[in-house]
């Protein structure tokens, strides 16, 4: 049998389920609206946060941080390269080595629709309490730490 305290807490565990993945395809969504504006893709975006916060990597290295097959992220990187957001470089150690290097369009890019997603998330949030802010984040740090053991 089933008390009370088992069902409320199956509840909770229900409506957090639900609002964790509204909440994460409004960001989704929302992000995909700001990156429209901006003329770039979601893959776009996220290869050129990996290239930045990991340095030049091959296409190979990319791709696997992606989870792309390496067709798939030469045909991306193509595109880049035609957008003159990144640019193919040989490696200095090794020759036949090619790394994708950022380029200033790309790192502007990224600055600027991180501005945007910031300036959107600042919007939503001027709307509550700093303290209700505050304990927002206190609570997702917590919901990311628990579930990332």
């Amino acid at each position: 049998m089933v008390d009370n305290a088992e069902r409320k807490f199956a509840s909770n565990v229900e409506e957090l389920d639900f609002l964790l993945r509204r909440v994460s395809s409004t960001v989704k969504r929302r992000g995909r609206d700001i990156l429209a504006d901006f003329k770039i893709t979601t893959p776009q975006f996220n290869a050129l946060l990996v290239l930045r916060r990991e340095g030049d990597l091959t296409i190979g290295e990319l791709g696997e941080r992606l989870f792309l097959a390496c067709s798939t992220a030469t045909d991306l990187v193509d595109r880049m390269e035609r957008n003159e957001l990144v640019l193919r470089i040989r490696d200095t150690r090794d020759r036949r080595v090619i790394r994708m290097k950022v380029l200033d369009k790309g790192h502007q890019m990224v600055k600027e629709v991180l501005e945007a997603r910031a300036t959107y998330l600042n919007g939503v949030l001027s709307q509550i309490s700093d303290e209700e802010c505050t304990e927002i984040i206190k609570s997702m740090n917590m919901l990311y730490r628990l579930m990332s053991e």
